[in-house]
């Protein structure tokens, strides 16, 4: 079996090794621009020594943006940001990818530490759109229904974010079909009550995430792979499962899906999840083993052994960290040297001195 610093090879990309940076919203952006931080944060990580590092949920409508402070891609003004982005951490030898999405209902918030809740009217809330017009939680406000036109105009704009993610360099894509936010919104019958040909079935209910995955698929170059992040389960009654995600992921294979990012949540605030090291490893594991298709596993993984545990395994093919690496940016340099790995860690030449490596 593999190990954490194995390659890994999926189309014509190959990561140096196992490690990714899991997408991560930093909330800093103005209308929509990346800028120094992002380009700081991401690279830092590149030169830590990850293999792959996916830049946060990156909106493909103004409207799409968890808060105003999320990255954007709805406008080619974007790319040249960007671009900058992916040549600094291609040129640290890591893979560079982006996450598009839409928020849905979960739109038009403030930043965290401003408490997170929806924008007022004063602050420039726009509105918020979903499947089906049910708020988030009680203090929500009421979602707009999506109309057949708003959705083919959704498709679109998710295409062209494919297209401007292409031009900034970007060798790797993940459609955000996860926690909450509008695809997922469409999976549950939590927060999905249409009565149409995208709501009441499963087959409806994941129609708009197929038919969006099919349509950024065809304009994706072919060499480059394509993930989809999915939320394996409400954590509630009556919501989405880990048996439907595992059909999801059947069909999403079959159109050209090359890697299932498994995280979960998200969809309801009553939910009741089980948080603890590696809590969703298991959904990995068993898309990976029913679907047969490539995993990556996220949530509480944090120490050396037990990534390089989970990739022996075969649990996933790919261990995303996400505070783990807000805390170490060097996070694979330390964990080489845990697991007697330490000749296999990227170091970046000017740093060679601080590992005993030679300089020149």
């Amino acid at each position: 079996m593999p190990h954490l610093f194995d390659e890994l090879q999926l189309r014509g990309i190959t990561l140096r090794n196992r490690i990714g940076v899991s997408p991560m919203c930093q909330y800093v952006a103005k209308d929509g621009f990346a800028d120094e931080w992002h380009l700081v944060h991401l690279g830092a990580r590149a030169a830590g020594g990850a293999g792959l590092v996916i830049v946060e949920a990156t909106g493909v409508v103004p409207e799409g943006r968890i808060t105003p402070g999320c990255l954007g891609i709805w406008s080619d003004d974007h790319i040249e940001p960007l671009e900058r982005i992916t040549k600094f951490v291609k040129g640290q030898g890591a893979v560079a990818a982006i996450q598009i999405g839409h928020a849905g209902r979960k739109a038009s918030c403030r930043e965290p530490w401003e408490g997170g809740s929806y924008l007022s009217d004063d602050e420039g809330a726009w509105e918020i759109v979903a499947p089906s017009a049910v708020p988030f939680n009680d203090s929500a406000p009421v979602p707009r229904e999506l109309t057949l036109d708003d959705i083919a105009g959704l498709q679109d704009a998710f295409r062209l974010a494919a297209r401007r993610s292409k031009e900034a360099g970007f060798d790797w894509i993940e459609v955000h079909g996860a926690h909450g936010y509008l695809m997922h919104s469409f999976h549950s019958p939590i927060s999905n009550k249409r009565t149409d040909n995208y709501g009441g079935s499963f087959e409806n209910r994941v129609r708009f995430t197929v038919d969006t995955v099919r349509i950024v698929r065809e304009e994706w170059p072919e060499d480059r792979p394509m993930s989809v992040r999915l939320s394996s389960t409400d954590w509630f009654e009556g919501g989405w499962t880990l048996e439907e995600t595992i059909e999801l992921a059947k069909i999403l294979k079959a159109e050209g899906v090359d890697l299932i990012d498994c995280s979960g949540g998200g969809g309801t605030p009553l939910a009741k999840i089980p948080v603890g090291a590696g809590y969703q490893v298991p959904f990995a594991d068993a898309v990976r083993r029913e679907a047969d298709v490539p995993t990556s596993a996220v949530g509480m993984i944090t120490e050396p052994w037990q990534a390089d545990q989970i990739i022996r395994n075969g649990q996933a093919d790919i261990v995303l960290l996400a505070r783990e690496y807000l805390r170490d940016p060097y996070w694979p340099q330390r964990a080489a040297a845990a697991l007697a790995k330490k000749d296999l860690a990227y170091v970046p030449d000017p740093y060679h001195r601080a590992h005993g490596r030679k300089m020149g």
